[in-house]
């Protein structure tokens, strides 16, 4: 918690478009209290550079066709089980300040060492599309996430999310505040 600002800072520059563009405090202690191995955090030279928080949850229990509201229980994390089979990703960022460093991808590799770990089956990933504000007057979601998976559209978290391919399911939220 000692890092909430910074890692509240971070998040406000990697979501700068966005109405709400990072997690409340008392959601951050949440998740720390839950899952505190599952928070992982990037600190350079003493600030936040960027941050991955995850849970665990019953696969079976949501399946693929849940949405990001329903698994994070409504963003309360009160979904997370210690006997789940499946690590949720609810959200990874990088600072524009830090982003080139592959930092980002570490932190993948960290969710996944963690996933070995713990002996989990997979990685779902949720994410934000921040860009999908620039094209939703013209496609739906389910087109702009194809034309991203095509390299027709460039979308930071989408294009990172996609180079991953040991994640099962991707959720993506759009929130109408942007649209």
């Amino acid at each position: 918690m000692s890092d909430y600002l910074e890692l509240k800072q971070s998040m406000i520059q990697a979501y700068k478009h966005w109405d709400e563009p990072y997690w409340q405090e008392d959601q951050v202690a949440s998740l720390l209290n839950k899952f505190p191995e599952g928070q992982l955090c990037v600190i350079i030279d003493g600030r936040v550079a960027g941050a991955a928080l995850s849970i665990i949850v019953d696969y079976e229990k949501y399946g693929d066709d849940h949405t990001y509201i329903g698994i994070t229980g409504d963003y309360s994390f009160d979904t997370h089980t210690d006997e789940g089979d499946v690590l949720y990703g609810i959200d990874v960022f990088i600072n524009p300040e830090f982003r080139g460093l592959r930092l980002g991808r570490r932190l993948y590799d960290a969710r996944k060492e963690l996933c070995e770990r713990l002996n989990l089956k997979a990685i779902i990933a949720g994410g934000r599309i921040p860009n999908y504000n620039k094209y939703s007057d013209e496609i739906g979601p389910k087109e702009y996430i194809q034309k991203v998976k095509l390299k027709e559209i460039f979308d930071p978290v989408l294009t990172f999310q996609l180079s991953n391919p040991q994640v099962i399911h991707l959720q993506f939220g759009i929130s109408q505040t942007t649209l």
